[in-house]
């Protein structure tokens, strides 16, 4: 991979015990290629979104270690280490008595930097005129207050960006825009992507491998290609059975079949 790709995450026996016994998280192990996209799936309670966040210490593995570039994550403190993350989650988490510039500037300032020219800079790469910088969140439709959120996200030009049903409350349209504009920017920045999703078409469509759990496990890990043709097992399976039977309902009504 080119020298400015993001990081390499490793995973090491991550185990996530609360204390009422639940396993959200069981024994995972696998490694994630810097520059890659991967998408996490599952139903509700598969231990996809604890995973994803023991990256950013959201959540501390019971047992087991996670490596970014092969450093702990548990070595420094919780907030340096989250400074070189982005984090996109689906209730944003915008401030509402900030402007919409004020918001994707608060990075910057914990950093030291008051950098207006990078604010307009990623107000562009999100596709959001400046006319809006002076707004406040309230003032904005959801799929522009989410794509604020991933320029706040961007703002100190991490290489590693979580994203957590980032999209899941979007209506359809709004959903596809912007998924397709975090896919360009992944692969013109070279970003390791990890997402969670609700949403098998999402993950196979903006993804290059897909991680399906069941009950704290990953159970299929593979690419979407590989999903598509049948692999991966019938948790995986019975994912993909839904957006399947979506296309060929809608073949079938091209076709003036009901």
């Amino acid at each position: 991979m080119p020298d400015n790709s993001g990081p390499a995450i490793a995973f090491e026996r991550v185990t996530k015990r609360y204390a009422d016994g639940t396993i959200a998280v069981d024994a995972v192990s696998l490694a994630v290629e810097p520059g890659s996209f991967v998408a996490l799936v599952g139903a509700s309670g598969s231990g996809k979104s604890t995973l994803l966040k023991t990256v950013n210490r959201l959540v501390v593995p019971s047992e087991g270690r996670v490596l970014i570039d092969g450093v702990d994550v548990s070595e420094g403190a919780a907030w340096q280490l989250r400074r070189r993350i982005g984090y996109v989650f689906q209730n944003i988490g915008l401030f509402p008595h900030l402007t919409v510039a004020q918001n994707i500037a608060l990075p910057l300032r914990l950093d030291g930097r008051n950098d207006r020219a990078r604010v307009d800079a990623l107000l562009d790469t999100v596709e959001l005129p400046d006319s809006l910088a002076s707004r406040t969140p309230a003032e904005l439709s959801g799929g522009q207050r989410q794509r604020v959120g991933v320029a706040r996200a961007l703002a100190t030009d991490p290489g590693l960006l979580l994203m957590d049903e980032p999209f899941g409350a979007l209506d359809p349209v709004t959903r596809e825009s912007l998924g397709q504009a975090i896919v360009r920017l992944q692969r013109e920045r070279r970003l390791t992507v990890l997402m969670v999703t609700h949403d098998m078409a999402e993950a196979l469509l903006d993804a290059a491998r897909v991680l399906v759990m069941e009950r704290g496990r990953v159970v299929a890990d593979t690419t979407p290609a590989a999903l598509i043709a049948g692999e991966g097992g019938d948790t995986a399976q019975a994912l993909v059975a839904v957006p399947r039977a979506q296309a060929e309902r809608i073949a079938a009504l091209a076709r003036g079949q009901t």
